[in-house]
């Protein structure tokens, strides 16, 4: 166990020295995801008119695009750190670790989350301040949100599965974003019949649904719905880091693993 932590303590320091290397480009990333919101909001304010009153849908909205930010982060992170250390030509160095290839990736992907989370922390709030929506923020909202991390680091390492194997994957990582979104700002609990449960089975829709509810309802955990938001974050990320340590070994066996 506490190689692992020397593991973590060591990505950690390296994801922040990476971070406030280029103070710019992380000032000017918060910026940009927090105005492009504000941009939306106001736009749509501006054609509802000015007794428009967005009420709850405004706060489910907010929740859908901070969680699309986090997701975006976590999914983005192993498969472009594998593009990076692939055309720099550290990659096999890197695997030369004694830690296992997903054991590596998952701590820088850990790592990185902890940062991450703050910047998120920061974008939300600046957002609450520009709209005016109100959140709760009850300590049940831990294991919902651990249900969506947990689905998204399944898709990452389904996608860095993809970057072991096909290299250049940046249309597919753009076209995974809109999907994303689309999983994340879907009002699935609202959906009836066999069509809501269709909906739960998606990866980190139930997650995000039970979020909505606890943060934007005050309704509690309901306890079914949270057993199927874990199960299927957990079922996600099985899936993503099988698929992962399958195509390590495969890349490994065509000997492309330091392939541009």
């Amino acid at each position: 166990m506490r190689p692992l932590l020397y593991l973590f303590w060591a990505e950690l320091k390296r994801t922040w020295t990476q971070y406030i290397r280029y103070p710019a480009e992380a000032l000017g990333g918060i910026l940009i995801t927090t105005f492009f919101f504000y941009a939306l909001f106001a736009g749509a304010q501006y054609v509802a008119g000015p007794a428009s009153q967005f009420g709850e849908r405004l706060d489910a909205v907010v929740i859908g695009y901070v969680l699309w930010t986090l997701v975006i982060f976590v999914v983005n992170d192993i498969a472009l750190n594998l593009q990076v250390e692939a055309q720099t030509g550290t990659l096999e160095q890197v695997l030369l670790s004694p830690f296992s290839a997903a054991t590596l990736f998952l701590a820088r992907a850990c790592a990185s989350l902890v940062l991450r989370l703050a910047i998120v922390v920061v974008i939300l709030g600046i957002i609450l301040l520009l709209t005016g929506s109100r959140l709760r923020f009850p300590p049940s909202l831990v294991l919902p949100l651990l249900s969506v991390v947990l689905g998204a680091y399944g898709f990452s390492f389904l996608l860095g599965s993809a970057a072991l194997i096909w290299k250049r994957i940046q249309q597919l990582l753009i076209l995974s974003q809109f999907g994303l979104l689309f999983l994340l700002a879907t009002p699935t609990e609202e959906w009836s019949g066999a069509r809501k449960w269709l909906g739960q089975m998606l990866p980190m829709t139930a997650g995000a649904g039970l979020l909505r509810d606890v943060m934007v309802r005050d309704a509690g955990l309901d306890p079914l719905r949270l057993l199927v938001a874990l199960a299927s974050g957990i079922f996600y990320f099985s899936l993503g880091l099988l698929a992962f340590r399958r195509a390590m070994r495969l890349a490994k066996q065509r000997g492309i693993l330091g392939s541009q």
